[in-house]
């Protein structure tokens, strides 16, 4: 293929752009909470569309169509579980998170049972995140190795070094300005790659129904029960997608930094949870649109009796790239790279912010006082570090099968200990710290055997994983009278 220099233009004006942006934030950075929460000043709107950007990524944009692609519209089973979640944590977390100043989702739980849950809490997201995280880096190198031709870590390592730049700067502010900017790039890129699919379709949107309509393509819900192991092994079932949905939302936006820190950038608890529910219509109308275009690829491939790529997650990367005009598939390459940046502008501050909240600062509680600048250059020492750890993470990513599957997978395995300490702090009173930690141990336990060793779907995890860990903790906690009750 010719080299296509206005396409490469676009994306290098918008990569640099966007970098020169971000690090403009800069000088409105004087200490940790404008570094982590943007000093509580950015409007609800903005800290909507952050969380899309935050929840969504290169996974959604390159991931969803490819699932409709091969199978209906499913995965909307799941993304109304996304809606009760958001009234769970409105109601059990958002009140707990804003009864004082916080930094991290982990503070609530030293406040709750002690120190050590808070580190145990916040090394299970530190873990959770890099590997969930190293999945959506390498999602980076589908995109760039179609438009560059190039290696797949020679491909991200430029998307990372501009990404760190304008993260190291311009801390929490620069990342939900930068995340309101490239959401609404890449939402654009989807309308204009759906509008150019249909032009290409004899008949446009009615020869996709016609041809779309009889396979079920369109299929939303799944009301099957069937046997026991088919039931469990059914991922986009409409019993299996609510409820996965709902428990992967509550743990995700409840008990994540990742998310947990954009609520607590709000200026108020009603202004976080204007923003949490907003949030929810745009992912609704997001994957739609995602999911429409994979069916309309579905019908075009059929028409023309195309071979189907090896790797089903670049179908929709490869039609921008050598379908669309020149100059639009640039601008369309550089929306789906700019869910790229801002996802992992959001994962390299929260890991940022854990780190040194639950974990350095902590540890260092009772020696000498430590500056506020000081912090501040500890802060975007740990930004740079997470960088570096998040590109070895993604050369093992390589292999963990379809990009957006393999993220829910490995947040589904971690989450459901997460959700169910914090559940069982927040919902008794009985419970205490030796028990809250052998429940999380339980639950992570549980839920890697179900992983590894039976054919339950991804979205069941999250149940077993925080039943388990809340069952045994409050179990546990019972049996042991040895430390006094947390109130």
């Amino acid at each position: 293929m010719p080299t296509r220099w206005l396409d490469l233009a676009v994306i290098a004006l918008y990569l640099l752009g966007i970098t020169w942006f971000g690090a403009r934030f800069r000088s409105s950075q004087k200490s940790l909470k404008d570094y982590f929460l943007g000093g509580k000043q950015a409007p609800w709107w903005a800290i909507a569309l952050s969380i899309v950007s935050a929840e969504t990524s290169t996974l959604t944009v390159i991931g969803t169509p490819a699932l409709s692609f091969t199978g209906n519209f499913g995965f909307l089973q799941v993304v109304f579980g996304y809606l009760l979640a958001r009234i769970v944590i409105s109601t059990i977390f958002l009140p707990a998170y804003f009864r004082g100043e916080m930094y991290t989702a982990y503070e609530l739980m030293s406040v709750r049972f002690g120190p050590r849950i808070r580190k145990l809490t916040a090394g299970t997201f530190l873990i959770l995140r890099a590997l969930a995280e190293g999945v959506r880096v390498f999602a980076i190198s589908i995109v760039i190795s179609i438009v560059l031709g190039t290696g797949e870590m020679t491909s991200i390592v430029v998307i990372m070094i501009l990404t760190l730049i304008y993260t190291y700067e311009g801390g929490m502010t620069a990342v939900i300005w930068t995340d309101v900017v490239q959401m609404i790039l890449y939402v654009l890129g989807a309308g204009a790659s759906l509008y150019a699919l249909l032009q290409l379709i004899p008949g446009g949107w009615e020869h996709v129904v016609a041809t779309a309509g009889p396979l079920n393509k369109f299929q939303i819900f799944d009301f099957r029960l069937g046997p026991p192991a088919e039931f469990f092994s059914r991922t986009y079932s409409f019993w299996g997608g609510v409820i996965g949905g709902t428990f992967l939302t509550t743990a995700s936006h409840g008990t994540e930094q990742l998310i947990v820190q954009r609520l607590l950038a709000a200026p108020t608890e009603r202004q976080s949870r204007a923003a949490l529910f907003a949030s929810w219509g745009v992912i609704c109308v997001q994957f739609t649109l995602f999911l429409i275009v994979g069916v309309c690829l579905f019908t075009l491939y059929q028409d023309h009796g195309w071979q189907r790529p090896s790797v089903t997650d670049s179908i929709y990367p490869r039609f921008i790239w050598e379908q669309l005009p020149v100059g639009v598939a640039g601008l369309v390459t550089a929306a789906i790279l700019a869910a790229a940046m801002s996802n992992l502008s959001a994962a390299l501050n929260s890991l940022a912010s854990t780190t040194v909240m639950d974990i350095w600062r902590p540890f260092l509680g009772g020696k000498a006082p430590v500056s506020e600048d000081t912090w501040l250059v500890r802060a975007r020492a740990a930004t740079i570090a997470w960088g570096v750890i998040l590109l070895g993470v993604a050369l093992l990513a390589r292999n963990w099968g379809g990009v957006l599957e393999a993220g829910l997978g490995i947040a589904s395995i971690i989450y459901g200990s997460l959700l169910g300490v914090f559940l069982l702090g927040l919902l008794t009173r009985r419970a205490n710290e030796t028990g809250a930690m052998i429940g999380m141990s339980a639950g992570l336990a549980v839920t890697l055997y179900v992983r590894f060793f039976t054919h339950i779907a991804w979205t069941w995890y999250l149940l077993l994983g925080t039943a388990v860990t809340f069952l045994v903790g409050w179990v546990s906690s019972r049996r042991d009278h040895s430390l006094p009750e947390k109130r």
